[in-house]
């Protein structure tokens, strides 16, 4: 009797076990991972669920009687270095990836309602950093697609068609713009955190606040190189300028599913964008530090001695932490 107990009991697991693995099939009877696309499983041998089903990893509570020493810091990630690659990669035009995409993408496609997880986007009048004006779906999408350009009706000689009272005619079917911004010109990020030290736990934290991304720019047409003659429209300007700010504690619910390539060149140990933000597994560079006349390094240091500016405010860190103990 015990032997039967026991061999349905045995059945019984296998069959829940099963289940757990295979949830669904097709119409043909094959089983697939629901929560797995058919072009995502076909390009696995095995099925990979970790990342899809991760959850955001609690943050130790914080009180503002803890916090007894604090410091906003503002810093660059530059996607042209190596270590940040996974942030940039993959780009349109290259092999597409089933299973990633890069970190602007993903939050481009949350912020616009095409993503699972919808977050908010911010903005101002000099794009600044207080989440002070929210930008819709709309705002967006057209930051990115650009001004629409207003093109002329003209004749069969080349001149500008007149209506009846003189003034040109636009060619109102025209779908010209300018200053698009493609993903691929997203080559910066900036980031905004907040360093403190917590007495609860005796030790210095720090708290990613923002992610804002920033696109190189170009030459708008007409414009000439400082001798007057040399056309440089187009040209790249070697400036950057930030899109839009967007919310990290929002942003992690979005990239705590979203994969980002493992550069150790192991697949099977991918990490997810929020595994690379929480982990601090980028380079950067500090660009500000909280000071009385909010301004930037680049507005008080140029050249060698900004990156030197840098490293003194990385090192004060440092050594705020360091001088606590006694050994």
């Amino acid at each position: 009797m015990k032997k039967y107990i026991l061999l349905i009991f045995s059945v019984f697991f296998v069959a829940i076990s099963f289940a757990q693995t295979i949830l669904e099939e097709d119409e043909k009877g094959n089983p697939f991972h629901k929560d797995q696309k058919d072009s995502y499983k076909m390009s696995n041998v095995y099925g990979k669920t970790h990342h899809i089903k991760k959850e955001v990893v609690a943050l130790a509570p914080l009180r503002e009687a803890d916090v007894m020493w604090s410091r906003k810091i503002w810093r660059d990630i530059d996607l042209r270095q190596k270590i940040n690659h996974p942030l940039y990669y993959p780009q349109e035009g290259m092999a597409e990836t089933v299973d990633r995409d890069n970190l602007f993408t993903v939050l481009y496609n949350a912020a616009t309602g095409n993503g699972e997880v919808s977050i908010r986007a911010f903005s101002g009048a000099l794009i600044d950093d207080e989440f002070k004006e929210q930008m819709t779906p709309t705002d967006l999408m057209n930051r990115m697609l650009g001004e629409k350009k207003i093109i002329y009706l003209q004749d069969d000689f080349g001149y500008d068609k007149l209506d009846e009272y003189g003034n040109k005619m636009i060619d109102s079917t025209a779908n010209a713009r300018t200053g698009a911004v493609d993903h691929s010109d997203i080559q910066k990020w900036r980031i905004k955190e907040q360093w403190f030290f917590d007495k609860q736990r005796s030790v210095i934290d720090v708290r990613i606040i923002g992610l804002c991304p920033m696109t190189r720019t170009y030459y708008p047409e007409g414009s000439y190189a400082k001798d007057g003659f040399t056309d440089i429209s187009g040209q790249l300007t070697g400036k950057y300028e930030m899109l839009c700010w967007f919310y990290f504690p929002e942003v992690r619910n979005v990239i705590r599913n979203a994969q980002a390539f493992n550069l150790v060149k192991n697949e099977a140990e991918n990490k997810t964008y929020e595994d690379i933000f929480m982990k601090r597994m980028f380079s950067s560079t500090i660009v500000k530090e909280g000071n009385v006349y909010d301004r930037d390094v680049k507005d008080y240091m140029v050249g060698l001695d900004a990156l030197l500016e840098a490293e003194r405010i990385k090192t004060e860190i440092f050594n705020i932490e360091h001088d606590l103990w006694e050994y």
